[in-house]
């Protein structure tokens, strides 16, 4: 199972790295675009900031088990946070993926689960592309004000972190607040580079190559407030595809790791039991020998 694993990880494995130079080229296009639009106003339905009453939270767990504890620090955080906002007095919902959160989901309360949402194996754009259309259309119909993607994100073969990063609205932190004014951003969650301010887009540029991109005097035959429109979905389905598969990378590894240490720990089982039973078999043959010597003696 050990090799098994390996073998998926290093697939899942190429699949993040091979999915970064495509990420990295669409946030220098919609920077490249940006430039042109850094005069007017945006009127994109991704980049408006409203009060925050309701909040959806997609929870990305594995399907199956023996991979340690993978699935138990997702579904932690996710409780975390829930726990969170029901403290500032917020309603929530959840968009469980994965059979294992959807199991805990459906066990615990699933009154405030939006939906179910079963893996697939390698994640696909058709997958990314559904989950996508689902919190959008929660998102554009005023049904939730805020979208939090909860998953691991691969770190190493050896280490995966739970993180929760921000899909709806793309802001700055500190610009969200809940309808008594209160900031409800967290310190250590993670935002999309492509954020707005002042309804103007701004692309945090912090690892995105530099150099050989596209040349900010491109000129556009369409409106760029209509390329946008039509960029963003493909930025947003984008993101989700990479959480899916950093998600699966991570489960892979853990399940890599997991198998490891069952080997390393039924080796040294076996050791232990070996030397045990070396012990007794040796203790059970002398107790023999001196029988038969205490006989001997008796009879001569």
């Amino acid at each position: 199972m050990k090799l098994v694993a390996a073998a998926k990880v290093r697939r899942a494995q190429e699949a993040v790295n091979n999915g970064r130079p495509f990420i990295e080229a669409l946030v220098e296009f919609l920077y490249t675009l940006k430039e042109n639009l850094q005069c007017e106003v945006i009127d994109c339905p991704l980049t408006v900031i409203r009060p925050v009453k309701k909040v959806a939270l997609v929870v990305i767990t594995g399907d199956r088990g023996l991979r340690g504890s993978f699935n138990n620090v997702v579904i932690k955080e996710a409780e975390s946070r829930l726990a969170k906002l029901k403290d500032l007095g917020l309603d929530y919902t959840v968009i469980s993926v994965g059979k294992k959160g959807n199991s805990y989901f459906r066990h615990k309360d699933h009154d405030f689960v939006d939906r179910f949402v079963e893996g697939v194996g390698f994640p696909t754009a058709k997958e990314a592309q559904m989950i996508a259309d689902d919190v959008f259309s929660l998102f554009v119909s005023v049904d939730i004000d805020r979208v939090l993607l909860v998953f691991n994100k691969f770190v190493s073969l050896v280490k995966s972190d739970p993180v929760i990063r921000t899909l709806f609205p793309l802001s700055m932190k500190g610009e969200v607040f809940d309808v008594n004014g209160n900031c409800i951003d967290a310190m250590e969650d993670e935002l999309f580079r492509l954020t707005t301010k002042e309804g103007k887009l701004i692309v945090e540029r912090d690892r995105v190559r530099v150099g050989g991109g596209i040349s900010p005097l491109m000129q556009f035959e369409q409106d760029p407030v209509q390329i946008l429109d039509a960029m963003m979905p493909l930025y947003l389905n984008s993101q989700i595809l990479r959480a899916l598969q950093e998600s699966l990378a991570s489960e892979l590894a853990a399940r890599m790791n997991a198998m490891s240490n069952a080997i390393d720990n039924a080796v040294e089982l076996k050791k232990n039991l070996s030397i045990v039973y070396n012990r007794e078999r040796q203790a059970k043959i002398t107790a023999e020998i001196l029988e038969i010597v205490a006989g001997a003696e008796a009879l001569s």
